[in-house]
């Protein structure tokens, strides 16, 4: 069973509304850095290993700068999420570039920056050598296809856009060392949200075995294997979270039978985890606006699809805890909803929740990744702010809610005089 605890109270979350309006998301600063160094606990065995967050889940630089500081790289998708790396002062191998359908400016600033690339196809090994010129260091990211089995968020590997096929990896890197190219990794990912901890074992016997196949085939010896991300959270109570610790040590036992055994050993192990590291650290704090009856009973939330989009992409489950009503019995159903003109902005159906009136707080679980970032202003609503829980109970805000000038400011209003219709 996964506890649903909350790290502030009523009357604190009462204090923070007054200069900061609902809805935001809050982070919990503790809880995060205590879980990352969970983390790098869990595979202090080996040695290099390293932990690049998926600066998708949580783009904001000061959950980076703390994650930094806890020896944690960043994993980056897009010139956005690069030049973020770039003002929060990382370069080199502190950064890994895994995207795909890339364009050339992005291959080129995570050159400049020093990052590591990590290629999505085997064309883009003539595009980055003619548009940007190949880096010493090169990655490529293997589709394993029916050999390992994906799921609902990232597809099925054989339908996924992802990787290279295993004949391409081969040809790959005997591609990329005749050009010159001097260090090389593999990476993987077909999973995301995946809560089964053998599958992590799993993936890294799939990998493992590819980099004996590699270095039999091309006489490369990969330095390092990057494993993806994909490590699940227990959304729902009664969800089991992923034991790392098991993980680590069925993987080591692979890494001895393998890597050791055949003479590949130091390789390095990377992960890209991003909902994992601050996943279940993070809440999207909402006031009851109106309650409504009709064929069902409607609790509609000043929060919508632009805070947390999960629950209508992907049918998925969050607990909602309502603040001063946690002891009462949740005995009355509702759909909880956003004010979106689509019908799918829901963030529960048919959900057992105490009675609920106008101005209840509801707090909203596990939105600490994947939450905010997937925000978008569809009907003009705005993103909200984003505050941090620091380990001495302050609050900080580490980004402001959007107003109403920020929504219009890539408009030019004055154009509009001489506009002709």
């Amino acid at each position: 069973m996964a506890a649903k605890n909350i790290p502030f109270s009523k009357e604190q979350i009462e204090k923070i509304t007054e200069s900061h309006p609902t809805p935001f998301h809050i982070y919990d600063e503790k809880a995060i850095r205590e879980n990352a160094r969970y983390f790098k606990n869990a595979f202090s065995w080996n040695e290099g290993f390293k932990e690049y967050y998926a600066i998708k889940a949580a783009p904001n630089p000061y959950l980076m700068k703390i994650l930094r500081e806890e020896g944690f790289g960043i994993d980056c998708s897009s010139i956005a999420e690069l030049e973020l790396a770039k003002r929060v002062g990382m370069r080199g191998d502190e950064i890994m570039l895994t995207s795909n359908d890339t364009p050339a400016y992005e291959f080129q600033l995570a050159k400049d920056l020093g990052a590591i690339i990590n290629l999505d196809d085997i064309s883009h090994i003539d595009f980055v050598d003619k548009h940007v010129g190949l880096p010493d260091t090169i990655c490529m990211r293997y589709n394993p296809g029916d050999l390992k089995q994906g799921n609902l968020i990232i597809g099925h590997p054989e339908e996924a856009k992802y990787g290279f096929t295993h004949n391409q990896m081969i040809e790959g890197y005997l591609k990329l060392k005749a050009k010159g190219v001097k260090h090389f990794g593999v990476h993987t990912m077909v999973a995301s949200n995946e809560l089964d901890s053998d599958y992590f074992i799993e993936t890294a016997e799939i990998l493992f075995k590819l980099i004996v196949e590699i270095k039999e085939k091309t006489g490369i010896k990969i330095e390092f294997a990057n494993l993806g991300g994909g490590i699940g959270i227990p959304y729902k109570p009664e969800d089991k979270a992923v034991d790392l610790d098991y993980v680590s040590a069925g993987i080591k036992k692979l890494y001895d039978k393998l890597i050791v055994a055949n003479d590949l050993a130091p390789l390095k192990i990377f992960f890209e985890s991003g909902r994992a590291i601050t996943g279940p650290y993070g809440y999207l704090v909402t006031k009851v606006r109106h309650i409504k009856n009709t064929f069902k009973k409607f609790a509609g939330l000043d929060a919508c699809m632009v805070n947390l989009m999960r629950p209508a992409m992907y049918g998925a489950y969050h607990h909602i805890s309502v603040l001063g009503k946690e002891n009462k019995d949740a005995n009355v159903k509702y759909d909880v909803t956003g004010s979106l003109c689509e019908n799918n902005d829901k963030f529960a159906i048919d959900r057992m929740l105490p009675e609920l009136e106008p101005n209840d707080i509801l707090v909203i679980h596990d939105a600490g990744a994947h939450g905010h970032s997937m925000g978008f202003n569809y009907n003009g609503k705005l993103k909200s702010a984003e505050l941090l829980l620091r380990e001495n109970g302050d609050v900080a805000e580490i980004r402001r809610a959007e107003t109403i000038e920020d929504y219009f400011t890539t408009i030019n209003f004055n154009g509009l005089k001489d506009f002709k219709v």
